[in-house]
């Protein structure tokens, strides 16, 4: 390991250029994008707001990959962030400017695609800029003969070395297909420091940092559970990773910008869509239980402590299907007979078809109240989805069966809005190969191929050993109360699953919580979670457990069958349920 830059940053000295770090035992790492269409001027503000190093920008979520890849089956040479390519129209001169690295994974689909774009913008602009690109992650060409046959796109997750390559190579951009969110920091990590394969630690610590800043401003207050404590939350500021030459980091936010980088902000972000202890990444497993949190000052947390392990042999595949047609009509219930009124329209719909969908899936919403003093608080809502495989069944048949209910339905009959045209829906699943089935290939700026070795040791996942609990609360007196005013949360989802992580802040809510939420306590909570499998984890270092919630979002984002269909609000439910919670825990919350 070394701490000698390969190529990161600028001009150091007397020719420094402006918002580059000159201290090259500390990276600087922004992220400027959590997904494909968040702000678009966070380029432009990372880049103008203070010292950068590197600038990344994650576009790529399950239902981004099935966007992309619908908009590929109409155009083959799309594929790619369009957002990401008018960006750099913008910011690419003065990202050059400032010698700031630019990776990103807006390559989605088509990597090579976008960076032949870039060439041609920075052309345009009378730019000098070296493009690279990463690929290998596309199995889509092989998914017969690798046990996924009839997927509509199939990307392994690739890790951050193919990108530091590129970056050793005096690549100005490195435009990515499928890798893991971290890796958008663990390459540049790797060129500047000089980290090999086996520097497990590093590489873990790279990791936790990545998962932090990989989803934007969620790391400054955004989606922040007691965000009524941030000060300025009308724009918050993009992280920003300072890592270090031994893989811990201090995450922290440009001077002057809104939100805040607190020890919570931070926690909430490292129990967003994850399992259990381990942390599984093809460059290196991160043991999640070993992060350690310390408030280094204002806007600034440190994370030390991280265990890092070999990685598992296998990598992830992200698989996107079609899964056939849905559309869905919204009937309003007014006043009184509610759930009477509901049974006739359900009736009365299904009657008027001509031919059953393959699925029909009603959700009553009871949003009414009695004596309510307005029409819409005493108003409920019947929600009708339907799939099937074939667009006609549930298009204008089923658009015309619900409005010919208008005038023979039941009393006060309106709808949301009249269904429209059925539209497709896919379908997400994961799949595991051999890592020696996946090339992973940089190709330099002057064009030159470089295949990536992936790491030789390996070490298959399993539990990490059960933590040690603190000590439980005493007996004493109680108060029923919401869980959300002691307990963060955030939940999200994984395909078909929800995660709900739960953090306390203060000793005594924590040995409330690692205590009393347990498994059967969440079903109590949340009863929709009653029938399905739910395992805990437990975290001591950060005060926190995280649930994962199998089957709850069906078969994934794209396919909606739940109205929350990413799970955000999960974690928001629970915390707005109660519980007899002891009076020491709730004093805990005022201070």
């Amino acid at each position: 390991m070394s701490g000698v830059s390969n190529g990161i940053s600028g001009p150091v000295a007397d020719g420094t250029s402006e918002g580059v770090s000159q201290n090259h035992d500390i990276l600087r790492i922004g992220n400027a994008s959590g997904f494909y269409g968040d702000r678009f001027s966070a380029v432009r503000e990372l880049l103008e707001g203070g010292e950068l190093d590197v600038l990344t920008g994650d576009y790529l979520a399950e239902l981004t990959m099935l966007i992309l890849g619908r908009d590929r089956m109409k155009n083959p040479d799309a594929g790619y962030a369009k957002t990401f390519l008018r960006q750099m129209e913008d910011a690419l001169g003065p990202a050059l400017e400032r010698g700031v690295k630019i990776v990103t994974n807006a390559g989605g689909l088509n990597p090579a695609g976008l960076a032949d774009k870039l060439r041609e913008v920075a052309a345009k602009l009378g730019l000098a800029a070296k493009v690279a690109h990463v690929e290998g992650d596309n199995l889509l060409a092989r998914s017969s003969e690798l046990g996924f046959a009839g997927a509509l796109t199939a990307n392994a997750y690739l890790g951050g070395f193919g990108i530091a390559r590129c970056l050793e190579a005096g690549a100005d951009i490195v435009v990515t297909g499928r890798v893991t969110d971290a890796s958008l920091v663990v390459g540049p990590a790797v060129a500047h420091f000089g980290w090999q394969h086996t520097d497990h630690d590093r590489l873990a610590g790279a990791v936790a940092a990545g998962h932090v800043i990989e989803c934007g401003a969620q790391a400054t207050g955004g989606n922040y559970a007691f965000f009524a404590e941030i000060a300025d939350l009308r724009r918050p500021g993009f992280p920003i990773a300072e890592v270090h030459a031994d893989g811990s980091s201090v995450i922290t936010k440009h001077p002057g910008t809104g939100g805040a980088v607190s020890v919570g902000t931070v926690t909430a972000q490292l129990l967003y869509e994850i399992t259990g202890h381990r942390y599984a990444n093809p460059d290196v497993t991160t043991r999640l239980d070993t992060v350690t949190l310390t408030q280094e000052g204002p806007d600034r947390v440190r994370i030390s402590g991280v265990v890092g392990e070999a990685p598992p042999p296998r990598l992830k595949v992200a698989l996107n299907r079609l899964g056939g047609f849905r559309n869905e009509v919204e009937f309003v219930l007014t006043g009184l007979a509610i759930e009477a009124k509901a049974d006739l329209a359900k009736a009365q719909l299904l009657d008027g078809l001509t031919s059953a969908p393959e699925s029909v899936q009603w959700t009553l919403v009871r949003t009414d109240r009695p004596d309510a003093d307005t029409e819409e608080t005493a108003s409920a809502l019947l929600r009708c989805v339907v799939r099937d495989q074939n667009a006609d069944t549930i298009g204008r048949a089923f658009s015309g069966a619900a409005v010919e209910l208008a005038l023979s339905g039941y009393p006060g009959f309106n709808m949301t809005a009249p269904p429209g045209a059925a539209s497709p829906y896919g379908v997400y699943t994961a799949a595991y190969v051999d890592a020696a089935e996946v090339p992973h290939i940089a190709v330099l700026p002057d064009g030159e191929r470089v295949d990536i070795a992936h790491p030789d040791l390996t070490l298959e996942l399993e539990p990490a050993p059960n933590p040690v609990l603190p000590q439980a609360l005493p007996t004493e007196e109680t108060h029923l109360a919401p869980l959300g005013l002691v307990f963060g949360a955030r939940s999200g989802d994984k395909g078909g699953d929800a995660n709900v992580g739960v953090w306390a802040r203060s000793d005594e809510a924590w040995r409330w919580l690692a205590h009393e939420l347990t498994v059967e306590r969440l079903k109590t909570l949340l009863p929709e979670t009653v029938e399905l499998a739910v395992t805990r984890h437990v975290f001591p270092n950060l005060r926190a457990v995280n649930f994962v919630v199998e089957g709850i979002l069906g078969a994934g984002v794209a396919a909606q069958a739940r109205f929350d269909p990413q799970a955000k609000g999960l974690g928001e439910w629970l915390r707005s349920r109660t519980a007899e919670l002891p009076v020491s825990v709730l004093k805990g919350a005022e201070r």
